[in-house]
């Protein structure tokens, strides 16, 4: 058993394990990569084994050794038993707080207005929101729990399905190309089609030409238009009768509601299932812990609630 002494040893070894480096690894401890390397050489002369293949001099890169390699998931296991501990102490204070990590676009169309129940239910959780459009590190950044859209696999994360999305085309009530409602062919061609980037780096996410093809609007060109990297933005732009935006199903839900924005009748099919979907992550060993267990049972109960509400196709 390894002794208090030896405790911020295997702390620097799991660091550089998972960064490959101990340059990397001494940013994360705060600390200098001099210091890393010798609380490991101390951890390896204590347990009389190499646990590191320096590959090449002067590169800095790290190799386990096969001993290591086996000894690595405990050890990783043993610090997240001892975060969970920690963090059972933190929620026996009277003031306890709760970090989740979303995109800005889900923040502000869909988590953000919904939040204010969860705090009417839970006073004593402060909520801390990091809007952050990077995926973060849930152990670096000290994330709680958070919500992302995607395949459902992460690295080192669990994850739940929240809600699947679809996509289909939304304008304001009062566009002006609108007859009843309705866009005719023709006046689907004379549209500025408002463009979604935000998901520009997936090949798969579907994009106007695309759904275009699909719905049997081939002669309809796609070339040109607003395009905006935001899908909060996209929305709003669309709500301005700034023209015709794809919109994600999710994103837009209350905007339909509110009757901000419309789904425009068109000839043939209209709504584009996605393979993507929202995803609650939170780190396996901090599931049953009380603040993101109960925020967790919140998300599901709220997403229940959007697809209750969900139109007809």
């Amino acid at each position: 058993m390894a002794t208090p002494a030896y405790l911020n040893a295997l702390r620097a070894f799991e660091a550089s394990a998972r960064h490959g480096s101990f340059t990397a690894a001494a940013v994360e401890l705060n600390v200098t990569a001099a210091a890393v390397g010798q609380q490991v050489r101390n951890l390896e002369a204590w347990l009389g084994t190499t646990l590191f293949i320096r590959a090449g001099r002067g590169t800095g890169q790290l190799e386990l050794t096969a001993n290591a390699q086996l000894a690595l998931p405990d050890i990783r296991a043993a610090f997240d038993r001892l975060a969970i501990g920690v963090a059972r102490l933190k929620e026996a204070s009277a003031h306890s707080g709760l970090t989740v990590t979303v995109s800005p676009a889900f923040a502000s169309k869909w988590l953000v207005p919904r939040l204010e129940g969860f705090q009417k239910a839970h006073p004593d959780l402060d909520v801390q929101l990091d809007t952050d459009s990077r995926s973060l590190d849930f152990s670096l950044e000290r994330v709680d729990i958070g919500v992302r859209y995607g395949s459902g696999q992460w690295s080192g994360l669990a994850s739940e399905k929240l809600m699947g999305e679809s996509l289909f085309p939304v304008c304001a009530p009062d566009y002006p190309l609108l007859r009843n409602g309705q866009l005719a062919p023709d006046a689907l061609s004379k549209c500025t089609l408002i463009h979604d980037l935000s998901m520009a780096n997936d090949a798969a996410f579907p994009t106007w030409r695309s759904w275009l093809d699909r719905a049997g609007y081939r002669n309809v060109n796609a070339a040109h238009g607003l395009r905006i990297n935001n899908s909060a933005a996209v929305l709003q732009a669309a709500v301005e009768r700034q023209g015709l935006a794809l919109a994600r199903s999710v994103m837009v839900q209350d905007d339909l509601n509110a009757g901000r924005l419309i789904r425009p009748l068109l000839e043939g099919p209209s709504e584009w299932a996605l393979q993507q979907a929202y995803y609650i992550v939170y780190r396996p060993a901090h599931r049953e812990l009380t603040h993101v267990r109960v925020f967790r049972e919140w998300l599901l109960a709220e997403a229940g609630t959007v697809v209750a509400q969900a139109p007809p196709d």
